[in-house]
């Protein structure tokens, strides 16, 4: 059996959490089902780090470095690449290509159908095509599922909720030897901190996360100042810088910019609470992290977070500024509150895994194919 997967839509220079999944789907899955072959179409210059005689890796098409290139061959060509390389199913993310050159597709759904211009007229387009073609709609919350539903009609049977995964290998609460000293040393980092992890989309709304740490006061942020990890997405890290020096506290905030992935458990460690302020997820992967590596979280009171941190987290509505700054205060200054949610989010975040991820995904599309026979 030999399944396709359309990674172009991850653009090699910005890193998205697309960026560990699509490898960390096909690492557990050779292990999970010895019979199946990958065939992975991967941009020219994208990074694939999983190297296997199962794994053919594509490279004759544009990644989402070049978005309408890309979006033509997902949409007409790489079904039709993928069935004359014997493929017998496709898996995408966010499309049903126009030319599915006969091969059953299983699309994941990751983003919601929202959003102004070009981008939210395609995203709401796929989304309604793709629900009523694709064999099989996967996604990632029961949230989400509900959301999309609103949307567009799916039967049960063609519906897959299928948590994210986690590499429990890199996101631990094991530090390795001089971690902080190679932070200090390399990105400047202080002692103690508040994090933010996290491109800085619109969505995210970092400026609201910045007004609370501003009401704390200057010996307690002082004490903590703020991280900010993450690449930029249409100017929202000057937006972000400007907010910060608007409201004072630019000398207390540190905008590290993207780090490589390697970084990013160690960040999570020294953390003292990694802050997210967003107004919309399908899942949340950077709580996922956070808890593993034993970094308690101040999470916007979302439906779709409380569904994956339970009670391993503080909760808050970052509109309120003064409550969200009472919460960032609390977590600087408790260190029993920092202790309980440091073990309920361990607990937590050992529920997730690639290996359940790539489980049950791969077993969907086994089983689409072998009700297709």
């Amino acid at each position: 059996m030999k399944l396709a997967l359309s990674t172009l839509c991850e653009n090699p220079a910005r890193r998205t959490g697309l960026s560990t999944f699509f490898p960390g789907l096909v690492a557990s899955a050779l292990e999970i089902f010895p019979d199946v072959r990958w065939l992975v179409f991967a941009g020219s210059d994208a990074p694939w780090p999983v190297a296997d005689p199962r794994v053919e890796v594509v490279r004759d098409f544009p990644a989402n470095d070049r978005p309408w290139a890309r979006l033509y061959a997902d949409h007409f060509r790489v079904a039709g690449a993928a069935r004359a390389r014997g493929a017998d199913a496709l898996l995408t993310v966010g499309f049903m290509p126009l030319n599915p050159a006969g091969l059953p597709v299983a699309m994941q759904v990751f983003v919601l159908p929202r959003g102004a211009g070009l981008r939210g007229f395609y995203r709401r387009w796929a989304v309604r095509r793709g629900f009523a073609r694709a064999a099989l709609i996967i996604t990632n919350s029961r949230w989400a599922a509900a959301e999309l539903g609103k949307h567009s009609r799916v039967a049960p049977s063609r519906l897959l909720i299928s948590s994210e995964g986690l590499d429990h290998a890199r996101f631990t609460v094991q530090a390795l030897p001089g971690e902080h000293e190679k932070l200090s040393r390399d990105l400047g980092l202080p002692k103690n901190y508040l994090l933010w992890a996290s491109n800085f989309y619109s969505y995210k709304r970092v400026e609201l996360a910045l007004a609370a740490y501003a009401r704390l006061g200057p010996a307690l942020r002082a004490q903590f100042p703020f991280v900010l990890a993450g690449g930029d997405w249409q100017g929202g890290l000057a937006r972000a810088q400007a907010a910060a020096a608007r409201l004072g506290v630019a000398g207390d905030v540190r905008f590290l910019g993207w780090v490589d992935d390697a970084v990013l458990p160690a960040l999570y460690r020294g953390a003292r609470a990694h802050v997210l302020s967003t107004a919309e997820e399908t899942f949340g992967k950077s709580v996922t992290e956070a808890m593993a590596c034993g970094c308690p979280c101040v999470l916007q009171d979302l439906p779709v977070l409380r569904e994956v941190a339970g009670d391993a987290a503080e909760w808050v509505d970052f509109a309120c500024t003064d409550s969200a700054a009472m919460a960032l205060e609390k977590i600087c200054r408790d260190d029993m509150l920092m202790a309980c949610l440091r073990a309920a989010g361990l607990a937590r975040a050992a529920e997730f895994n690639y290996e359940k991820l790539a489980r049950e995904r791969v077993a969907a599309m086994l089983s689409l194919l072998t009700n297709r026979a």
